[in-house]
């Protein structure tokens, strides 16, 4: 199998909140990645992006990972300031709450770039209006779950005073938006590379 990866340089260095595998947490980014791994991947998950981000030349990357082929399922929408850039697979769907079936590779990473200002406050915010879009989607497609066992999602902003992100608000809704559109495109290309 062809592994395919995605890297997103930043024209200059962005605030990052997310669960990223490689410099997760609150970072200061100069861009993103996905990693294509394979199906059954077991290894050090921080060991191998880190070496990847070398192999590759970049410093200090948010580094998500994902067993798609990226190139055939990476998706990208853009609303207002926010572009959301999003790689799924569902193989292994689950509910908040109840104990999820028996794991089987399947992620699905969302990377939402805002070009604004943004607290940190804000930026949660953001993570929490994203997380309501995927959920949102999800549901609406007819999956019975609101995400899978091993989702990753990064908000990457520039430092400022604007404290909201939520669904009343202009950003929301694009980051919404974004969202929403982005998933349901990357699961469409999932389901039809399945069929490859």
């Amino acid at each position: 199998m062809k592994f395919n990866h995605f890297i997103l340089p930043f024209e200059g260095p962005m605030l990052a909140l997310s669960n990223a595998p490689h410099n997760g947490g609150l970072f200061r980014a100069n861009g993103f990645f996905f990693m294509m791994v394979p199906r059954n991947y077991s290894g050090d998950c921080m060991e191998d992006c880190l070496k990847f981000e070398r192999e590759n030349g970049l410093t200090a990357f948010v580094g998500f990972m994902t067993a798609a082929n990226v190139e055939k399922v990476l998706a990208v929408s853009r609303s207002g300031s926010v572009t959301a850039y999003v790689t799924a697979g569902i193989t292994n769907p689950a509910i908040a709450g109840e104990v999820p079936p028996p794991w089987s590779p399947g992620t699905i990473n969302i990377a939402v770039v805002i070009e604004d200002g943004l607290t940190v406050g804000a930026m949660a915010n953001a993570i929490m209006t994203a997380t309501e879009a995927k959920t949102y989607t999800l549901l609406r497609l007819g999956y019975n779950a609101t995400g899978t066992t091993s989702d990753g999602i990064g908000v990457f902003a520039f430092e400022g005073e604007r404290e909201w992100a939520g669904t009343a608000t202009e950003l929301g809704i694009n980051i919404g938006r974004a969202v929403r559109e982005a998933l349901e495109e990357s699961l469409e290309k999932w389901g039809s590379s399945r069929k490859d």
